[in-house]
């Protein structure tokens, strides 16, 4: 089992390498920070204003809804709660097609269950074929991201359909949708109507809230007991509680960075061409470039200008392959700069 190494603690330049809001939490979110009591810090946190606040923001009843100190933990405790080897002689299989967040594999081995990678497709279009022949009656969790980080490539709505009718009786469909408020992609208008499907959103990119943990899964009630039963009764602190109501509400900071965002793309996009480099068009807040065997001398010169980027070539389907965080534009003419320097 290979251990999963965080990415490096550089914050002495701009951070475009783990896919946060550059442009930092909206000013509302500072202000409601500043306005927490000594009471309030004293006292477990009270999860029922926030977990309706942001069921009215996915229009997902509060019933259906958990709050989780960032999705990670969501990850996990979906991990422990479907890919626990039961005792009798089965080994839980987590289907994960290629490249995926490393948290998938990583929490499915340390529960004691078997990782089932499928390989990526060239355009990293979702392999739905092998999939669903990879099914087994030991499949217990198929993650699937949408889009896809690192390629930020979505799938159709109607591929996760397919992979829900074809799960055995127990198993569960785990639709990561961290970059959705980018996508403007989502299933959880679906859920109710497949209850083996588990949507995991989180706080930490559209509304800069990284630092602070709060994510929420989403599903039929009695599919996510398993999950809940993993999750600490207080896991999400009460500056999460009132950090997340405070980001929510001021849509149109939200807005406008995701303005920044489309923009920033654009921005990346025609430096790419200009300078004959490859890249994968994003539906999320980044796009994977394409460098080939420049990959060092690319990260080496943006650190020269105080910019940290992603190696993402050892990835499945990534050779040559570097991921840059698209945010504030102001960030991205920078980062432009720097790769006209090492290309």
């Amino acid at each position: 089992m290979n251990k999963y190494e965080k990415p490096g603690e550089f914050y002495d330049g701009l951070r475009l390498h783990q896919n946060e809001n550059t442009g930092g939490c909206s000013p509302a979110v500072l202000a409601a920070l500043a306005g927490l009591t000594a009471e309030q810090l004293a006292y477990y946190p009270p999860y029922n204003a926030a977990t309706e606040a942001v069921g009215r923001y996915l229009d997902v009843a509060p019933a259906r809804l958990s709050l989780v100190n960032g999705l990670d933990e969501g990850i996990m405790a979906l991990a422990v709660g479907y890919l626990r080897p039961r005792g009798d002689g089965v080994i839980p299989e987590a289907i994960i097609p290629e490249p995926a967040f490393e948290i998938f594999a990583f929490d499915t081995e340390i529960v004691g269950g078997r990782p089932v990678r499928i390989a990526p497709n060239a355009d990293f279009s979702l392999p739905l074929d092998r999939i669903l022949a990879a099914i087994t009656p030991s499949t217990r969790v198929v993650f699937l991201t949408n889009p896809n980080n690192p390629t930020g490539v979505s799938m159709p709505l109607s591929a996760i359909r397919q992979v829900a009718a074809a799960l055995p009786a127990g198993a569960v469909v785990f639709v990561d949708e961290a970059y959705a408020e980018f996508s403007g992609r989502t299933f959880l208008p679906e859920l109710s109507s497949h209850p083996n499907v588990i949507v995991g959103r989180t706080f930490s990119k559209a509304f800069g809230l990284a630092g602070i943990r709060i994510g929420a899964i989403a599903g039929d009630p009695e599919t996510l007991e398993p999950l809940r039963l993993a999750i600490p009764v207080y896991s999400v602190n009460i500056a999460a509680v009132v950090a997340v109501q405070a980001a929510i509400a001021d849509t149109a900071y939200v807005r406008g960075y995701l303005q920044q965002v489309e923009a920033s793309k654009t921005l990346l996009y025609g430096a790419c061409d200009r300078l004959s480099v490859g890249y994968t068009p994003s539906d999320a807040n980044f796009v994977l470039v394409s460098v080939g065997d420049r990959v060092p001398a690319v990260l080496a010169a943006a650190q020269r200008h105080g910019i940290y980027l992603r190696d993402r070539s050892k990835e499945p389907g990534c050779a040559g392959a570097i991921r840059v965080s698209a945010g504030v534009v102001e960030h991205t003419r920078r980062c432009i700069a720097a790769l006209e320097e090492a290309l």
